[in-house]
């Protein structure tokens, strides 16, 4: 079985809950029936189970030794993969291929291909819901631009959606990344987006689930 711990990201926000909790609940068995008291007892650990599900960290190594492939950098669901127009950075058309993130799937983001961070930039936007289209250009965002060994480029784009409110990223520009290496967290429901040269081959297709540093979804055309 693997080993799944608690991310970092999460730590705080649960000791903070625990600590919340006791105090309600020690507050209910005070000055409540039984029932009520036992009620409340039901629906902390039911909140207490959640957010230590949405906060788990599994343990994953990918071990294949191909710096074309692209690995999957989150876990979700395929929600597009088409020919696009990226503005922000290359001024030209690539392939997208956008996982969306459910509150059921694990948070933690990968770097996708080893090699070089050349760009990041946050950007503050809005929070619509992050399956649709608007989101990548209009939902606060954060952009990583990869560069291979070979000198292909590569964009992740994380979006937060109607119910993420902090995106953290730990890329930095002119540091060298890894496979099996967390690029960032996004908090509660979102997305992540790639954008891949023409000419690159996908492995996946719309409504594909993925798994972070697990599933491959292309090859480079190096």
């Amino acid at each position: 079985m693997k080993h799944i711990k608690i991310h970092k990201e999460g730590r705080v926000i649960l000791l903070g809950l625990i600590l919340l909790i006791f105090v309600i609940n020690l507050w209910v068995y005070i000055g409540s029936s039984n029932v009520v008291f036992a009620i409340n007892i039901i629906i902390s650990a039911g909140l207490l189970i959640f957010f230590t599900y949405f906060f788990r960290n599994p343990a994953r190594v990918f071990e294949i030794d191909d710096p074309s492939l692209v690995v999957a950098p989150a876990d979700g669901t395929v929600v597009v993969i088409e020919p696009t127009e990226e503005n922000e950075y290359f001024g030209d058309k690539r392939i997208q291929v956008s996982i969306f993130m459910s509150v059921f799937n694990v948070h933690a983001n990968w770097y996708p291909i080893a090699g070089k961070v050349i760009k990041t930039a946050h950007h503050n936007g809005n929070h619509m819901a992050a399956y649709l289209p608007k989101s990548s250009t209009e939902n606060e965002r954060s952009t990583i631009v990869i560069e291979t060994p070979a000198k292909t480029q590569i964009l992740v784009r994380q979006i937060a959606g109607a119910l993420a409110r902090r995106i953290v990223t730990y890329a930095q520009a002119g540091k060298q990344c890894h496979l099996n290496e967390q690029l960032g967290f996004i908090k509660f429901g979102s997305r992540v987006d790639l954008f891949l040269p023409l000419g690159t081959e996908i492995f996946v297709e719309y409504g594909d689930k993925t798994t972070g540093n697990e599933t491959i979804i292309a090859r480079l055309n190096e």
